[in-house]
Order: structure tokens, then C-alpha cells, then sequence
């Protein structure tokens, strides 16, 4: 053989070996009806998701599997993949006081606070976290906004289970297990975000009660600190008829969106909560300030305090995502199960069957709740350069079968307990149901203890009202 045929030989088989080199990764999720919930809501049918470290590298049809060679291949035979769930408000470690004087009127003021005084404690609030942590995880929420007190010990469940979180520290006027004024609270609270600034999966916050339970001085202080410290600020705005009386009486009959964005401290750092008691004025300030709003169908309705106009401000390019609000609130952590409500309700509050529809109500569990958190550049979509936080939700379930529609089957089928497998950051904290990061029967056994404390502290003595 020639010289020059040799280096052509060479040459061919360089380039065959070259044409089958595959790129290492750490996981593959193939078969998948991917919902990649992108900028044109691409669906993927037999989609690959690959992943390296905690983040998407690409995504897409099953020849995609071909170029690379995965530590772990999970084959989910069809069912659907999509980003996982974000819960933009709750107050997580409120699991342990869930049905308790469910339809109390004026529950806040005359059971809850009351409740909180006796109850709330360094073990309440992580044996709450861990209950909430694992709910969630099994539900395919892989991140949630939490807003509580001593939000340092949620902070560590969070660190342990592997979820992601906003975690705020509240700050509230009147003397609470952690403060015995706002001033305090304050304190504890910017404690806390140095503690966990940076941490890769928390991200810690101011949280305010609400404009009503704080005074302008305070609200103002920490709208200047989030700015230094670069946090978010979670707070329930436009809520109820209370803070709606409070703050009339306080500025001379401006609502309290009005009241907040007067005194400056309404900006692109508030998760607003609720924004249930909202006019077209309040709409166009939240817009403005780029505000996300946290709409609790689920609680709102439960409470009987009204429904957001999210029709609205979807219209008016408000940053909307979903949240549960507590525990006590709407009794369930998993976005997923307020789908259906988030639908029906809507259409039924604008007299049109065409409102809400599944597309828009999916978009607004994902994409839409990262968007929410000023996050939307990491989370809330399955593309490449995003993090990856993932769940699969089983299509053979008989409430799933048949799927015609995936974004129907979510909306007005699914449930909690069909997400099948929860990955964070990378990480699979759930496959085929079960736990891998923690023990979820002590974690039950622990709540179940501290509700024995509950039964004989508070029902027994009759001290709190029912």
C-alpha cells in the first residue's frame, strides 16, 4: 500500500471512530412525551432530556440518546417529563396544625395567631419543614417560596432533602416566637440571609406579614435592604377586607398596592401574595414595579375571600405564578392539585368556557412561577443551559388514560400521586415513588408526635378557639 493510501486509510478510520464518539453525562431521561414548556411550547414525543451535574445540556427526539453515554438512564415509557413544579407561596412548617379549626371566620386573628403563640418553636418549625419537604417532593414541587419563623431551620431541611427554595424570614409587628418586635425580626431576618446567601439551591429572603401588621418605617427599611442584599421580598398584599380597612385608615383611603408603591417599597424584589382585592390602578403598579403576584386558588376559595383577577393581569403582563398558600390554608403543598381548581374557577368567574385554558394554567405552575421568582433564566422550562429540576407524571394511571392531550390529562386529571419521579438540581430525590434523600416514615412518625403535642396542649385545655 502507498504512503498516500496509508494516511488515507488512516484518515477514514479517524473519521468513523470520530462519528461514533459519544459525550459522557451524568443522566438520561429517554421516552419521554417531553413538555419542554419553552418559548413555543414545544412538545417532544419519544424526547430525551440529558443532563450533567445539575444542569439540561439538551433536549430532544430519541436520536439524541445516540450522542451521549449516561451514568443512569431512566426510560419512562412514554409518560410525560416536564419542569418541575414551583410553589410560589407557603408556610411549609405549618403541616403539623393542617385540618385544625378548618372553617374557623376570621381564622387568622382568632385561632391562628393565637395558635402560633402557644405552639411555634424550633421543633415545630423543622418537624413542619421535614413533613412539608417530603409532600412536596412526592407532589413534583422542586421549588417552593416559604415565608415563616425561624426560617433558618427550614433552611437546613431544605439543605438535607435536596429541594430548592425561597426561604423568608417574617417580620410582623407584635411579638412572635423568634422576635419580640419587627425591629427584631429584621435582625434575624438579615442574620439569616447572610447565613445563606450563597448557597446553591436557597435562596433566603425578607418576608413581611403584610403592609397592615408592619409600619411604613419597617416596610420601607426592608425595601432598602433587599436592594443592598439583593433578596427577594414575599408578602401578602391585597388579601383581606381587614388590611384593606388598616391601610384606608392609615393613608386616607388608598388600597394597600397604592400604600406600597407610595412609600417606595414596591419593586421587582416583591413576591406579592394573594393580590386578591385588586382594581385596575393596583394592576398597572404591579406591572410597572414588575411585581410577581402568588395566586392561592385553592386558599382564596377555601377562605371565601374572592378570586385574583388573573385573567387580567395576565392580559396586562403581570409576572403570575401559583402557590398553596399554608397548610392550614388550602390542606395541600403540591401545585399540582390546584391545577384543576385554577382552570374551572377562572371560567367560571369570567362566564366564559374558553378561559384558562390547560396550556395557560400549565404555564402558570411552571414557566409562569419562575418568571414570578425573577428566575425564569434558570428554571421553569426543560432547555439546555437550564437547571435541572424535573419531574415525570405517570400517563397509565387510570385517571391519565387516555392522554390526547397532555396539558388537559395535568389540568383536569392529574393529581399528586401520579408524579412519579422528582429530580432537583441534577439530583433524583424520588424514583417510582419512593424517597431516596430522607426517611419518610420517621419523618411521618415525628409529625405524628408533635400532633399528640398539639392534641393535649391546645384541643384538651379548649384555650384556643375552635
Amino acid at each position: 500500500m502507498s504512503f498516500t493510501k496509508s494516511l488515507l486509510a488512516l484518515a477514514t478510520m479517524t473519521s468513523s471512530f470520530a462519528s461514533f464518539s459519544v459525550t459522557p453525562v451524568d443522566m438520561m431521561i429517554v421516552d419521554g412525551t417531553v413538555l419542554t414548556m419553552d418559548a413555543k411550547n414545544h412538545i417532544i414525543k419519544n424526547g430525551t432530556v440529558v443532563i450533567k451535574e445539575n444542569k439540561i445540556i439538551a433536549v430532544g427526539g430519541p436520536e439524541l440518546a445516540k450522542d451521549y453515554q449516561a451514568t443512569n438512564v431512566l426510560n419512562v415509557e412514554g409518560d410525560i417529563v416536564m419542569p418541575g413544579l414551583i410553589n410560589t407561596h407557603t408556610h411549609a412548617s405549618m403541616t403539623v396544625f393542617r385540618s385544625l379549626a378548618d372553617d374557623v371566620p376570621d381564622r387568622l386573628h382568632r385561632y391562628i395567631f393565637p395558635l402560633e403563640n402557644k405552639m411555634v418553636s424550633r421543633e415545630m418549625v423543622r418537624v413542619g419543614a421535614n413533613l412539608a419537604n417530603i409532600e412536596m417532593i412526592k407532589g413534583g414541587v422542586t421549588t417552593y417560596v416559604d415565608m415563616y419563623y425561624f426560617e433558618d431551620e427550614v433552611a437546613k431541611t431544605v439543605d438535607k432533602i435536596g429541594l430548592r427554595a425561597v426561604l423568608g424570614e417574617s417580620v410582623i409587628q407584635f411579638p412572635v416566637a423568634d422576635a419580640q418586635n419587627a425591629d427584631e425580626g429584621i435582625q434575624y431576618a438579615v442574620s439569616f440571609i447572610n447565613q445563606y446567601k450563597d448557597h446553591p439551591r436557597i435562596t433566603p429572603a425578607f418576608a413581611p406579614h403584610a403592609p397592615y401588621t408592619n409600619s411604613t418605617e419597617h416596610l420601607q427599611q426592608i425595601s432598602t435592604l433587599s436592594q443592598e442584599l439583593n433578596v427577594p421580598v414575599m408578602i401578602h398584599l391585597a388579601e383581606t377586607d381587614r388590611e384593606q380597612e388598616e391601610i384606608a385608615k392609615r393613608t386616607g383611603g388608598k388600597s394597600p398596592v397604592q400604600y406600597m408603591a407610595d412609600i417606595g417599597a414596591l419593586n421587582n424584589k416583591v413576591i406579592a401574595a394573594h393580590a386578591i382585592m385588586v382594581n385596575e390602578q393596583d394592576m398597572d403598579l404591579l406591572k410597572k414595579y414588575d411585581v410577581g403576584v402568588a395566586h392561592n386558588i385553592s386558599a382564596n376559595t377555601k377562605s371565601a375571600k374572592g378570586v385574583a383577577p388573573v385573567t387580567t393581569m395576565l392580559e396586562k403582563g403581570i409576572r403570575v405564578g401559583l402557590g398553596t398558600d399554608g397548610p392550614m390554608s388550602s390542606n395541600t403543598l403540591t401545585t399540582l392539585n390546584e391545577l384543576n381548581l385554577v382552570g374551572k374557577i377562572h371560567k367560571l368567574e369570567n362566564k366564559d368556557r374558553a378561559a384558562m385554558p390547560p396550556l395557560t394554567v400549565v404555564e402558570l405552575a411552571t414557566k409562569g412561577s419562575a418568571k414570578v421568582l425573577h428566575m425564569e433564566d434558570k428554571l421553569g422550562s426543560l432547555e439546555a443551559g437550564k437547571l435541572a429540576d424535573i419531574i415525570v407524571i405517570d400517563t397509565k394511571s387510570p385517571n391519565m388514560v387516555p392522554m390526547y392531550s397532555p396539558y388537559a390529562a395535568l389540568v383536569y386529571g392529574a393529581n399528586g400521586a401520579n408524579v412519579r419521579h422528582t429530580i432537583v438540581d441534577g439530583k433524583v430525590l424520588m424514583q417510582d415513588r419512593q424517597l431516596l434523600t430522607a426517611d419518610e416514615k420517621v419523618i411521618i412518625q415525628e409529625a405524628q408526635d408533635f400532633a399528640n403535642k398539639v392534641r393535649e396542649t391546645v384541643i384538651a385545655s379548649g384555650e384556643v378557639v375552635k
